[in-house]
């Protein structure tokens, strides 16, 4: 345990040397959402190094090497095993119907479903819910501070940092007493949900500023989950979101000078597609040794 943080101590000491090195890309303006942006951009160049280094050939090889018919399995399994995260901050949230369909759909899931393997609850028409700590803490008054990038766990804000901390000791495998397997299904978790990201990568690597785009996406997405919509479903108001990203991705790219009698041509923006729940981001590694 004493390596490991110390190992940790290390790696965010060296990315807060990084930052004092970083600088905003050309035409780029500070915003008032991310004063640490210096340090920030040098903890996502370094994300983004670790990413197309290891995660995402890990993430590919995955995805050929496993089929779709598994691959759903294991993702409708860990959906299962959230559940009882979910189920709390329905409680906490006051969602007394959302919690009355979470249990139900952790009870039919878990028994007809074969462990969560299968998930029949939304075939009779249970409604999968997407809730953490960081959501709850947004409900109750508390605001989301400046944005972070986390070492290895991608986009943050201060909230949702401090509820990273509830989602981990409320997630059950965290108190599996086999470290192997509390790891081990803790890399299948995150290793399946990079794979399901890889669609979106062309979308950022796209991108005049592919931090921008990712932070506006980001923030977008979460402040959607805290305050909600009354008209659009989430699916379709993530698909705004996330054209609004490319759209400030758009504006931060400097024009193009034009030729004498000619007018600039408009940068095009990624095209649109559904942005993922929280962002390209990897859940926090179990506690304990």
């Amino acid at each position: 345990m004493q390596r490991r943080t110390t190992r940790t101590l290390l790696v965010c000491a060296g990315l807060a040397l990084l930052g004092g090195c970083a600088t905003l890309p050309p035409g780029a303006k500070p915003d008032p959402r991310d004063p640490w942006e210096r340090m920030n951009r040098a903890t996502y160049r370094f994300n983004d190094a670790f990413d197309k280094g290891v995660a995402r050939p890990v993430a590919r090889t995955y995805k050929k090497a496993v089929p779709q018919v598994a691959r759903t399995g294991i993702r409708n399994f860990f959906d299962n095993v959230r559940t009882p995260l979910v189920m709390l901050n329905d409680l906490l949230q006051g969602q007394m119907a959302a919690f009355v369909n979470d249990t139900a759909r952790l009870v039919i899931n878990t028994t007809f479903g074969i462990g969560g393997l299968f998930d029949p609850a939304t075939a009779v028409g249970l409604e999968k819910n997407d809730r953490d700590f960081g959501q709850t803490l947004g409900k109750w008054g508390v605001h989301k501070g400046p944005y972070v990038v986390l070492p290895f766990l991608g986009p943050s804000d201060v909230r949702d940092t401090v509820g990273r901390t509830g989602d981990t000791f409320s997630t059950p495998t965290t108190y599996l007493s086999d470290r192997y397997w509390r790891y081990g299904l803790w890399a299948l978790d995150t290793v399946d949900l990079r794979a399901g990201l890889l669609d979106f990568d062309r979308l950022i690597d796209q991108a005049y500023d592919p931090y921008s785009f990712v932070r506006n996406a980001y923030l977008q997405n979460r402040d959607f989950k805290v305050n909600g919509s009354v008209s659009d479903s989430e699916e379709e108001r993530e698909r705004k979101l996330m054209e609004e990203a490319s759209e400030d991705d758009t504006a931060t790219a400097p024009a193009a000078p034009a030729a004498p009698g000619h007018a600039a041509p408009a940068v095009p923006a990624p095209p649109a597609a559904p942005l993922p729940p929280a962002g390209p981001q990897a859940p926090a590694p179990p506690p304990g040794g």
